[in-house]
């Protein structure tokens, strides 16, 4: 029964990895393998960070529902200050992009990944692969998505340096999110994230935030139960040497996201 599944090939009786998933979703604030290492009392830390690792894999749907109506995108580093570099010049730091869609005064869904560098190459793969063409796209004047109009979006450009206000008051959603996801990487990672693994990061924060107003943590467990036997196998090669590949679904009906 588990052949296919990210369970493939486990000792570990099912019933504790339902455990380590019930954990996972109920975590306000999120998993940390030493959290989840402590309350499923396993003897090895590389246990409950490779199961942690196995199951981000299966918190998020290919094919899932792109972002529409209207949608504030802006980029941001992570990482300390360095110094000596100007614009979107970077060294160690990881640069993420980060889409928030509007719901009134509040925030939406969001999506965000790694990207190699702020060009317009790598912001426009960004939105085509999670906002739906004709959608309205608020940004700030980086030349980096000076295509968007010709990608089929509507792009609004609200330059910083017209304006006296921060850009966090200009584009206030996308910029919470951001705040949101550094003392989330600060608070329960202790900012231990290294770059080859932010991407899984960044898929546990947007799973966790997307359903951020879902009363049933039962229906998140039910979630990433339903993604669990979707998604592929994911050896430990893969985990500790991970690719931009992400891990392959079979095609079944798994509901929105």
């Amino acid at each position: 029964m588990t052949a296919g599944t990210i369970f493939q090939d486990t000792r570990t009786p099912l019933p504790v990895w339902f455990r380590a998933m019930w954990w996972l979703t109920t975590q306000k604030n999120g998993a940390s393998a030493l959290g989840l290492q402590r309350v499923l009392g396993l003897r090895k830390y590389e246990t409950a960070w490779t199961w942690l690792h196995k199951l981000r894999r299966a918190m998020v749907r290919p094919g899932r529902d792109l972002l529409t109506g209207r949608v504030e995108v802006d980029e941001a580093y992570l990482g300390g200050q360095e110094e000596g570099l100007t614009g979107r010049q970077r060294e160690e730091k990881a640069l993420i992009v980060v889409a928030a869609q509007e719901d009134g005064r509040g925030i939406g869904r969001i999506r965000m990944r790694q990207i190699r560098d702020a060009s317009a190459e790598s912001l426009g793969a960004f939105l085509r692969e999670a906002i739906q063409p004709g959608t309205v796209i608020h940004t700030d004047g980086w030349r980096g998505y000076s295509g968007a109009t010709a990608q089929g979006f509507v792009h609004e450009v609200t330059k910083l340096h017209k304006y006296m206000e921060p850009a966090s008051e200009l584009l206030p959603r996308v910029h919470r999110v951001i705040s949101l996801l550094r003392r989330w990487l600060m608070g329960t990672h202790q900012g231990a994230v290294s770059h080859k693994h932010l991407d899984y990061y960044l898929d546990e924060f947007t799973f966790r935030f997307n359903r951020r107003k879902s009363k049933s943590r039962g229906k998140l467990f039910f979630r990433l139960a339903q993604q669990a036997v979707a998604v592929d196998p994911v050896p430990y090669d893969l985990i500790v040497h991970p690719t931009r590949k992400r891990a392959k679904t079979r095609p079944q009906h798994i509901g929105a996201t």
